[in-house]
């Protein structure tokens, strides 16, 4: 059975810096065509600019932030997992030679 490591603090530091930027570009991408609506009223293919960006642009970026998130998260947390080995292994190892 595996063991629950704590995550170490290099991690969280790194996920915490991860969640608010990706917050901030959220934060931008759904209200920014809301506050510039009046500069972006071009229209493409029939369709007003702003209009887009709210109702499309918005979600696809989302989609986009879970994807970079999960990304990120998967990678730095199979590191952890490789260090922490290693740690465990490197433990070990003088436990041996200690007893010798």
């Amino acid at each position: 059975m595996h063991e629950i490591q704590a995550i170490s603090p290099a991690l969280q530091r790194r996920k915490k810096r991860l969640t608010v930027l990706l917050l901030c570009i959220w934060l931008a991408v759904s209200f920014g065509p809301t506050f510039f609506a009046r500069t972006l009223s071009f229209e493409i293919g029939g369709w007003p600019v702003h209009f887009w960006m709210a109702a499309q642009g918005a979600i696809l970026v989302f989609i986009g932030i879970v994807v970079v998130y999960a990304f990120l998260m998967n990678r730095w947390e199979a590191q952890e997992a490789v260090q922490a080995s290693a740690d465990h292994v490197a433990m070990e190892d003088s436990a041996d030679t200690k007893s010798v």
